[in-house]
């Protein structure tokens, strides 16, 4: 039987990491701990834990293994040296690049990271190069998406809105379900959300979306079920919200209205970058393998994303499947 498909449609940038003992305030000089780059943009980086989180990893394994998802990426990298490393990253985690356009004349993109080595938390500048060359042109048609159709398209916002928007009402229109992971967040229009099948936004990106202060979404007796309500009113069939350190809320229209809270598993944070990404490649993998418990959905997708959290690093940090213990790969 051929393997479902899963297309990631988003950013590609190039990594350059520091890590630091504190952030400095304005004006201050600190010396750093360490200085790397890496492969990263939040398209990429849930291109690689869809495409890991589907199968074992390589080296655990003798022999060719059977492959249920395979796993596209549609974007652009710049002309620079930094974009053939990208796409053979990609091709490292078993990940189709046929789709990856080269743009002359533009750089690729770049995120400038902060990691805060007390805490593990990260700061994150962004700039597109590349990746703001994709336009609601090239998204028309069905074929646009890939040929066969996929069984599910996972986007951002790290191209331009347009073509998200655009990217959304063409998979509408040829029914193929769509995975919306809105960073980083900006409002967005009511038609957005009509019969969108995975909306999964983490507590910040819940605030922007329905108005509210982050202060106050962020508050310990904050009621999750209310904001739920809003977005299954305007047309979300499933809703996940990750809440970090304290696990993830979800919500869904379908299958009986199954709501809930999942938390997470205690670990030792070394890096929390990527581990989001990770939280939606593994509900997508999940997801189009036909797993229908939303629960155990959401519970596995937060032990693998803590699995992120335990390395330092992006893309290099991301388990495989047989990583991350209780994920089913078939």
């Amino acid at each position: 039987m051929a393997p479902k498909t899963i297309t990631i449609i988003g950013s590609l940038n190039t990594d350059l990491v520091t890590v630091t003992p504190r952030v400095p305030s304005g004006g201050e000089t600190l010396t750093a701990s360490s200085f790397s780059t890496g492969s990263g943009g939040k398209g990429a980086n849930q291109a690689v834990a869809t495409a890991r989180l589907s199968r074992p990893n390589p080296s655990s394994t003798s022999g060719p293994q059977p492959v249920s998802i395979a796993v596209k990426m549609i974007g652009a990298v710049g002309a620079d040296a930094f974009g053939p490393v990208l796409i053979t990253s990609l091709q490292e985690s078993f990940i189709d690049t046929t789709s990856i356009s080269i743009i002359p004349n533009q750089s690729t993109g770049v995120a400038v990271i902060l990691v805060e080595s007390s805490s593990g938390e990260n700061r994150i500048l962004l700039s597109p190069g590349a990746n703001g060359t994709l336009q609601p042109d090239d998204f028309m048609s069905a074929e646009s998406l890939g040929s066969p159709l996929p069984d599910l398209v996972i986007l951002q916002l790290e191209i331009p809105l347009p073509t998200v928007l655009q990217i959304i009402h063409t998979a509408n229109g040829a029914g193929v379900p769509v995975l919306l992971n809105p960073a980083p967040a900006v409002p967005l229009s009511e038609e957005v959300f009509q019969g969108l099948n995975h909306l999964i936004v983490n507590e910040s990106e819940a605030a922007i979306l329905t108005g509210r202060a982050v202060e106050e979404v962020e508050a310990e007796d904050f009621q999750w079920d209310v904001v739920a309500r809003e977005f299954l009113k305007r047309g979300v069939k499933n809703l996940i919200v990750t809440l970090g350190s304290k696990g993830a809320y979800y919500a869904s229209s379908v299958g009986g209205g199954k709501s809930g809270f999942i938390k997470a598993e205690k670990i030792k944070v070394v890096d929390t970058t990527a581990a989001g990404d990770t939280f939606v490649g593994a509900y997508g993998v999940q997801v189009v393998n036909g797993k229908e418990d939303m629960g155990e959905v959401v519970k596995l997708a937060c032990k693998a994303a803590g699995k992120t959290c335990e390395k330092s690093g992006a893309q290099s940090a991301i388990p495989w499947g047989d990583e991350v213990g209780g994920l089913h790969l078939r």
